[in-house]
């Protein structure tokens, strides 16, 4: 069984779900799971976590995402990039670079976001998405997103096109941050190109891509897969011995001896292995959160 994380660098037209299921049966990978999806007209990294490595999932979600996208104003489209069809045309007003870097500061820090109708969002079990090609537009409730930095990458832009670089939490979703920005410039806009830089903790990792894996796979090795507790190095760990390891494992909780700070923790055997996560107060107790099943390999 393999646990772990590949970071595959998702191809154009291609979305997450497949990428994940070509990942997984050239692997043969029992249990997987994508972290984060991506539209198929983006690319980039897409954290695929292996076996016991989906109990880690949520955590990664977590981390902030650096992406790389192109707008192109005065259009709009139906689903805010090349995919729909235009549904709106206005002039572009001449700006300056002062103007649009103070357009740019305008959408730093905490905002409030209103996802598109075309998202995986789902509305009593039906994808927003599904509802959108019906011609069904439903109301959507606000999501709190935060935007850490954002740039012009290229400048003077060419043919109306913004090259723009953003760090965001989750949830934002960078199509309808193009139309904002656009909307701010006075005109409508809809995203060209998107790409995935990275996933936090992930920012320096290489990626794999579907052909390294086939590459590999058929030269009798195996493509880069991260060990699960690779994105948890902030967490404090707690070694335990043989004993404690059993309890641990068996739902108990243990006193150990380390001095950790509250909060969760990462868990190993004697061995050195990662068997999950835990919860550590300040007395030096530890209780199991989430445990993996089997040693990770």
């Amino acid at each position: 069984m393999i646990n772990g994380i590949l970071l595959l660098d998702k191809p154009l037209k291609l979305s997450s779900n497949a990428a994940l299921q070509k990942t997984r049966r050239m692997l043969g990978a029992s249990k997987a799971g994508h972290v984060g999806s991506l539209d198929p007209l983006a690319s980039g990294m897409l954290p695929i976590c292996l076996g016991e490595a989906t109990k880690i999932a949520g955590d990664i979600l977590s981390g902030r995402k650096l992406y790389r996208f192109t707008v192109a104003l005065g259009t709009r489209t139906s689903t805010g990039d090349t995919e729909g069809g235009v549904v709106e045309s206005l002039p572009v007003p001449a700006f300056d670079e002062a103007t649009l870097e103070a357009v740019l500061e305008g959408f730093l820090g905490h905002q409030s976001q209103i996802p598109p109708m075309f998202s995986a969002l789902k509305r009593d079990g039906q994808p927003l998405y599904k509802l959108a090609r019906q011609g069904i537009e439903v109301e959507r409730a606000a999501r709190e997103i935060e935007v850490f930095s954002l740039e012009c990458r290229t400048w003077p832009s060419e043919n109306g096109k913004l090259d723009l670089e953003v760090l965001c939490s989750k949830g934002t979703y960078v199509r309808t941050l193009a139309e904002d920005i656009a909307k701010a410039l006075g005109t409508c806009g809809h995203v060209q190109a998107l790409r995935r830089v990275y996933v936090e903790p992930f920012d320096n990792a290489p990626m794999e891509t579907l052909e390294s894996i086939a590459s590999a796979i058929q030269a009798g090795g195996m493509p880069t897969i991260l060990p699960a507790d690779a994105p948890l190095q902030h967490m404090a760990a707690v070694m335990l011995d043989s004993r404690a390891t059993s309890k641990i494992l068996h739902g108990q909780s243990v006193i150990t001896e380390q001095s950790v700070p509250a909060g969760r923790v990462r868990l190993y055997d004697p061995q050195g292995a990662f068997i999950g996560i835990g919860e550590s107060d300040s007395a030096g107790g530890v209780r199991p959160k989430r445990l993996f099943s089997g040693e990770p390999k």
